[in-house]
């Protein structure tokens, strides 16, 4: 979340390669791509706020970053609309930790090398990472319970005549 509270204007390129410059823990500074659908409604966001390149991205009434509360209180709100859509979503905590979760174990799924996950994530390393892998591996778990083996006939293997004594000739 303080993530998304430090972005500023300047921090997103829009262009053909669209990204954003995420700030995390420990100053450390790194580029993640965001969607072209994302892209263009930070461009329609940018007409609706001061552009200015040291502005923040997602700033109050009075120009400043969002606090804390308020990106809680916005994805509540957000939540509660999202419930109408996917009745689901009724009984699930919704948190920004979510959306990263959600990303990292689609990124898991479509078969994205965990190490590149891990610096997606701003992860020091792919140990911290690992838990995703797990996630995905419980899920195939719980599929598979779901799914029942095939009924097939046992056969037993009769060798044709003379195979046996062949092979122990050999």
């Amino acid at each position: 979340m303080s993530e998304a509270r430090g972005i500023k204007v300047a921090d997103v390129t829009l262009e053909s390669s669209p990204m954003v410059r995420l700030h995390g823990k420990g100053r450390k500074d790194r580029t993640v791509p965001i969607w072209p659908a994302t892209a263009v409604q930070i461009r329609r966001w940018l007409s609706r706020i001061d552009p200015a390149p040291g502005g923040s991205l997602f700033p109050t009434a009075t120009g400043g970053p969002l606090t804390r509360s308020a990106i809680t209180d916005r994805l509540k709100r957000a939540t509660k609309v999202a419930v109408g859509k996917c009745a689901s979503l009724v009984q699930r905590r919704v948190s920004p930790q979510t959306f990263r979760h959600t990303t990292a174990m689609h990124l898991l799924q479509a078969g994205v090398d965990i190490t590149l996950i891990a610096l997606w994530l701003g992860h020091e390393s792919p140990a911290t990472t690992h838990i995703y892998v797990e996630a995905d591996l419980k899920m195939k778990e719980e599929a598979l319970k779901l799914v029942r083996p095939v009924a097939a006939k046992q056969v037993l293997y009769k060798p044709p005549e003379g195979l046996l004594r062949f092979l122990q000739g050999l």
